[in-house]
C-alpha cells in the first residue's frame, strides 16, 4: 500500500473475511464500476467485536486467504492495517485512515445486512459523519435495511443512484443504496458447508481407522520405537506444534507402538510441520493429506503421527477414540 495516494477515490470493505469469497469480489467490482473508484482496500479485521472468537481462523490465515481470492482483481488491495493501527472499531479505523491519508477520498462499502446491524456498532453515527457510505443489497436482508433506524436517521443524506459516481466527492454524511443483483455467497454459508463436509467424512474416516488396526506387524525402523518417538516429538516441538499428545498402543494394536497427535495453528503450519518431520525421520515413511493441510497422517512404522488444524482435531477427537487417559509424550519417553 503506497503513501502517495493523492486524491484517489478508494473504497473500504472491512470485515473478518472468515473466509473471503466471491461475494466480496462481487461487491468490490460493483463499487469500482458504480462509484467510479480507483481502487478497493479490503480491511481484514484482527477480530470483529460483534463476532465470536470460536470458529475464527487466525488473522494471518484470513489475510493470506483473502489475498488469494483478490489476486485476480488488480485494483483490490488486501491489508491488515487495522492490526497496525491498533483499532478494533470501524469508527476508530476510519478516523485513523483519514489522518494518515488526508488527500484520499474514502468510501465505506457494506452489505445491506450490515446497515440493519449498524446501530449496534460503536459510535455508528460518527461513521456516517466521517466518510460517505455505499450500501449493496444482500439476499437475506430483503427490505429491512431501508426500514431500519440507520436509514431513517440519515434519510435526508441519501443520494439517488444516479448521483453515485460523485459519492466519493460528497462531504459526509452521504450515502447511496444499490438495489443490485443479489449474490447469495456468504462466509457464514461457506463455513456451514465446510462443517457439513466434515460430518460426511467422519464415518469413512472412522471405518478407515478401524481397518488399520487389523493390519499385520510391519518391519520396524532400525532406530527402535523409543528413539524414533523422541525424534518425532523433538521435530514437532521445534516446529512449534501445539498440544502434542502421545498414545501408547502396545497391546492395543499391531500397527505401531505409539501414536502421536499434534496441532498446527493453520494449514500452512500443518504442512510445514510435515515437511520438518519428513526430514527428521530416517527411512521410508508414508504421508497422506499433506496437500490440503487440514489433517496429515504420517506412517513411520513404529510411530503413527497425526497433525491437525485445531478445529479438525476437535471434531475427530482421535485421543478419545484410542484412549484419552493414556500417557503423554514426556511420560512415554522415560
Amino acid at each position: 500500500m503506497g503513501w502517495g495516494l493523492g486524491s484517489r477515490r478508494i473504497g473500504l470493505l472491512g470485515g473478518s473475511f472468515n473466509p473471503a469469497h466471491g461475494g466480496h469480489l462481487h461487491i468490490s467490482r460493483l463499487a469500482l464500476q458504480r462509484l467510479g473508484l480507483d481502487e478497493i482496500w479490503w480491511l481484514v479485521s484482527p477480530q470483529n467485536p460483534l463476532k465470536p472468537v470460536a470458529g475464527m481462523a487466525p488473522f494471518t490465515d484470513r489475510l493470506a486467504q483473502a489475498r488469494g481470492v483478490a489476486a485476480e482483481e488488480r485494483r483490490i488491495t488486501v491489508t491488515g492495517i487495522e492490526a497496525e493501527l491498533g483499532s478494533t472499531y470501524t469508527a476508530d479505523t476510519l478516523k485513523a485512515l483519514r489522518r494518515r491519508f488526508p488527500r484520499a477520498r474514502f468510501v465505506w462499502l457494506m452489505g445491506g445486512d450490515n446497515l440493519v446491524q449498524l446501530p449496534y456498532w460503536k459510535r455508528w453515527q460518527e461513521i456516517f459523519r466521517t466518510v460517505p457510505i455505499a450500501v449493496f443489497a444482500r439476499p437475506e436482508a430483503g427490505s429491512k435495511p431501508l426500514a431500519g433506524p440507520a436509514a431513517g436517521r440519515f434519510a435526508r443524506s441519501r443520494l439517488p443512484v444516479a448521483a453515485a459516481r460523485r459519492l466519493a466527492l460528497t462531504p459526509p454524511p452521504a450515502w447511496v443504496f444499490f438495489h443490485t443483483r443479489l449474490d447469495p455467497r456468504s462466509a457464514t454459508r461457506i463455513r456451514a458447508e465446510r462443517l457439513q463436509t466434515l460430518k460426511e467424512m467422519r464415518p469413512a474416516v472412522t471405518a478407515q481407522t478401524a481397518a488399520i488396526a487389523t493390519l499385520t506387524p510391519r518391519k520396524r525402523q532400525a532406530l527402535g520405537a523409543p528413539e524414533l518417538l523422541r525424534r518425532v516429538i523433538d521435530s514437532l516441538e521445534d516446529g512449534k506444534a501445539e498440544d502434542i499428545v502421545t498414545i501408547d498402543l502396545a497391546g492395543k494394536t499391531t500397527i505401531a507402538d505409539y501414536m502421536v497427535v499434534a496441532s498446527g495453528r493453520s494449514a500452512r503450519q500443518v504442512i510445514s510441520l510435515t515437511d520438518h518431520l519428513e526430514q527428521a525421520i530416517p527411512g521410508r515413511i508414508a504421508v497422506e493429506g499433506k496437500s490440503q493441510g487440514d489433517w496429515v497422517l504420517i506412517d513411520a512404522g513404529d510411530v503413527i503421527v497425526h497433525i491437525f488444524r485445531p478445529d479438525i482435531r476437535a471434531y475427530y477427537n482421535l485421543e478419545k477414540m484410542w484412549g484419552s487417559d493414556l500417557p503423554d509424550a514426556e511420560a512415554a519417553l522415560h
